[in-house]
């Protein structure tokens, strides 16, 4: 069993980060969190013989705060959802560099992109085989995750296809809200999510999908795969959404939490 990392903290291990537990109500922190009173105590009421309390005075509504859209780069071969196609790779090392960006409605969306490196029956061969803020890179260093924003992009996956360990036939890219089932969101929250496939020896782009599902009742997202077919790397674009948080999408595909 592996726990979920703190966002900020050094790279998983199995003695240093918290554990995630998907079936209780306790959140896990990539934040330092304070403490939230779940109500106020009671005042005692005042006798009939107390002086009159004073009016309270109105205070001023905060405004709303705002929330600056990120730019989507120019995405030169889109695709539909559900569009499979063949990646035109070259060279005998063929490497890959997916980007992946969005912008957010409620600034308390934080989201992430992870990767699931995938055998052929759907799932994980090992906990270390699921590529996050975490556990930024697979056992065999083919998948590095980069969660700087970089080349136009809000995080990117590095995928080098000739270090991928040959049981690997798919990888799957989700995205999750930190903490959507605690605080209440969801991806009717999310606008203008991407996803590029580039080629990161010349940084051309090969595919890109951009999403146009947006479903308050779905709290993360697989917005593409990358799966091999007849010996050839091919690109999904999912788009398809789940009620599930990063502890959920684990679970559906093999990661064991503890």
């Amino acid at each position: 069993m592996m726990p979920v990392a703190n966002r900020t903290s050094t790279p998983w291990t199995r003695s240093n980060l918290p554990s995630l537990n998907q079936t209780t109500s306790t959140a896990v922190s990539r934040h330092t969190v304070a403490s939230l009173n779940r109500g106020r105590a009671s005042q005692p009421l005042g006798s009939s013989s107390a002086s009159p309390r004073p009016a309270p005075v109105p205070q001023p509504v905060p405004a709303p705060q705002s929330v600056t859209p990120f730019p989507v780069p120019p995405l030169l071969h889109p695709l539909q959802k559900g569009q499979k196609t063949a990646l035109a790779l070259s060279g005998a090392r063929p490497r890959l560099t997916i980007g992946v960006g969005w912008s957010v409605t409620n600034p308390r969306c934080d989201v992430d992109v992870s990767a699931f490196l995938l055998t052929s029956n759907n799932r994980v061969p090992g906990d270390d085989w699921f590529v996050f803020y975490g556990q930024n890179q697979s056992p065999d260093r083919s998948v590095l995750f980069h969660s700087e924003p970089a080349g136009g992009d809000r995080q990117h996956i590095d995928v080098d296809l000739s270090r991928l360990d040959t049981r690997i036939c798919k990888i799957a890219l989700v995205l999750t809200i930190h903490e959507a089932l605690e605080q209440k969101l969801n991806f009717s929250m999310i606008r203008d999510a991407y996803i590029r496939i580039l080629s990161s020896d010349d940084h051309k782009e090969l595919l890109s999908y951009q999403m146009a599902d947006y479903y308050s009742n779905v709290t993360s997202m697989t917005i593409g795969e990358l799966y091999l077919h007849n010996q050839q790397w091919k690109f999904n674009p999912v788009g398809n959404g789940v009620s599930q948080d990063l502890a959920g999408q684990c679970a559906i595909y093999g990661v064991e939490i503890s």
